[in-house]
């Protein structure tokens, strides 16, 4: 079973920035494309950024030059550095992997086949 695991949320104040980790188990993430997703409270999950299988990212435009996705195969952890955050960032943010590379370059939420249960991030002005 693949298992994904999020730390690395909390409280920043704006223009501050945050590192979250995305940790797999169960099996080496390699054949599957990432991707961390956000959603607020009322709103449906949104695509933040995507790493294809080849390791090319995606961003959406909202982050786009703000946030960087990366990973770190020998860890098997995927991460998301978020830096210039703004109030709007605030969310809990979600790791996803796909067997697709299609739905990662769209960040698409209903393409995504295993999910983390989320990490909170709060930006305070």
């Amino acid at each position: 079973e693949f298992q994904l695991v999020e730390s690395g949320g909390g409280a920043v104040q704006v223009g501050g920035s945050l590192t979250l980790s995305c940790e797999a188990s169960g099996t080496t993430y390699s054949p599957y494309c990432m991707a961390w997703f956000r959603q607020r409270p009322g709103e449906e999950r949104e695509g933040v950024a995507g790493l294809l299988i080849g390791g090319s990212p995606t961003y959406a435009d909202s982050v786009k030059g703000r946030f960087t996705i990366s990973k770190d195969d020998a860890k098997n952890t995927l991460y998301l550095q978020m830096d210039s955050l703004k109030p709007e960032d605030t969310a809990t943010y979600f790791c996803a992997g796909a067997h697709l590379d299609i739905y990662c370059s769209t960040i698409f939420p209903l393409g995504m086949d295993y999910w983390g249960k989320g990490a909170l991030v709060a930006v305070s002005s």
